[in-house]
């Protein structure tokens, strides 16, 4: 697929390359993760001044009114730096879905997410989810002084710099029912709810979230809105349907970023390496190594383009196909990427000192959010049924 990056977009791409590269190279990214926060917001502040989390916001919010393929470099850039700033949870997720939903909610958040000075993190997984998208057992309900949620959602990626959380809940039917869902916004502070932060094994900041008859507000009223008819489902299903497009694309080009670097990292270790009195990287098998390793990256480069071309189509007859094949090619591939370039640098290559074991860590997560590659191959194999 060709695929050339309009004058903006380069821009964007060089200016959020050399920001990561002063102020996220691997040394200061293990102070920041090793910092209480697990992220610097002095950083997402910078990436906010380039525009990063305004890119998927409407202008009338005070955003770009980007697409997906806006931000493919951007998110390539991040995972390259193996950064943990909650560009996908909140200028991703978070903006995705208050963008679709609109109403009042929308109008209030997205002008500081935009900004950077708020985050918004997306809440719908569950544990008992094992990657089923209507496997909601939260529930809502609405009484005198609105509505409350009360259930457990588990990871919610940048959990804990966020101060509103998109949360899904069920207003009627069983946890695995098709209708009666509906999206709701909760403060972070809101009466009832728990948090409970951890790290990914990528070093990703991470919540589980646990509401006790929390209040909330609708994104729009599912009992009034047509549009929003618990019993047909239409609103909560383009909104999720929205999301997950837009999640995979983004990492997609984030899994495409971080194998980009395991790569680099590979190259230059054979390069430098000598063992026997020569460079190992004049060792044939090595060679072919590299060369198996650069037609997997240029693989899941092309998907991950492809991917960002159905999020943004979504109403192209192959754009949900294309999406599933993609998150399935480019997770094979990148983490096929990392682990050989691990394999390259021997035993160090899984030591916390080197970047390259920190590339597949971040591979791994990547793949297993919004469905690993046995789920999408699943999926895609209903799809075509």
């Amino acid at each position: 697929m060709n695929f050339q990056l309009n004058d903006e977009q380069q821009q964007l791409q060089d200016s959020v390359g050399r920001l990561l590269a002063d102020h996220c190279s691997f040394e200061q990214r293990r102070a920041i993760v090793a910092s209480a926060d697990g992220r610097s917001a002095a950083l997402y502040g910078r990436l906010a001044e380039l525009g990063v989390t305004a890119l998927l916001v409407p202008e009338a919010q005070g955003g770009f009114g980007g697409r997906l393929e806006d931000l493919l470099p951007v998110l390539q850039a991040c995972g390259a730096a193996l950064c943990t700033e909650p560009v996908l949870a909140s200028a991703v997720l978070g903006a995705t879905a208050l963008r679709v939903a609109g109403g009042e909610p929308a109008a209030r958040l997205l002008p500081g997410l935009a900004q950077g000075t708020t985050v918004v993190a997306w809440a719908h997984d569950e544990p008992g989810t094992r990657h089923a998208d209507l496997w909601i057992e939260t529930r809502a309900e609405k009484g005198p002084g609105g509505w409350t949620i009360s259930g457990v959602k588990l990871p919610v990626i940048s959990g804990p710099q966020a101060q509103h959380f998109v949360v899904s809940a069920r207003i009627a039917g069983a946890a695995d029912a098709t209708q009666g869902c509906a999206f709701f916004v909760v403060d972070a502070g809101a009466a009832g709810l728990q948090r409970r932060d951890f790290r990914l094994v990528d070093d990703t900041p991470a919540s589980e979230l646990t509401f006790n008859a929390t209040p909330a507000q609708a994104l729009a009223d599912p009992l009034s809105d047509p549009l929003s008819d618990p019993h047909d489902g239409a609103a909560f299903q383009r909104i999720l349907t929205a999301v997950n497009a837009a999640g995979i694309a983004a990492l997609c080009a984030d899994m495409v970023g971080a194998a980009q670097a395991a790569y680099r990292l590979a190259l230059d270790y054979l390069n430098v390496r000598k063992q026997f009195g020569r460079l190992i990287g004049e060792n044939q098998a090595l060679r072919h190594r590299a060369a198996d390793m650069l037609v997997s990256l240029e693989m899941a480069r092309s998907m991950a383009i492809a991917a960002a071309v159905a999020a943004d189509r979504p109403e192209a007859e192959d754009s949900a196909a294309d999406l599933l094949r993609a998150k399935l090619i480019v997770g094979r591939h990148a983490r096929q990427v990392c682990q050989h370039a691990i394999q390259c640098h021997g035993g160090i290559g899984m030591t916390e000192e080197y970047a390259v074991g920190h590339c597949l860590r971040r591979v791994h997560v990547a793949d297993h959010l919004f469905g690993d590659a046995d789920a999408q191959a699943r999926r895609l194999a209903a799809l075509l049924a």
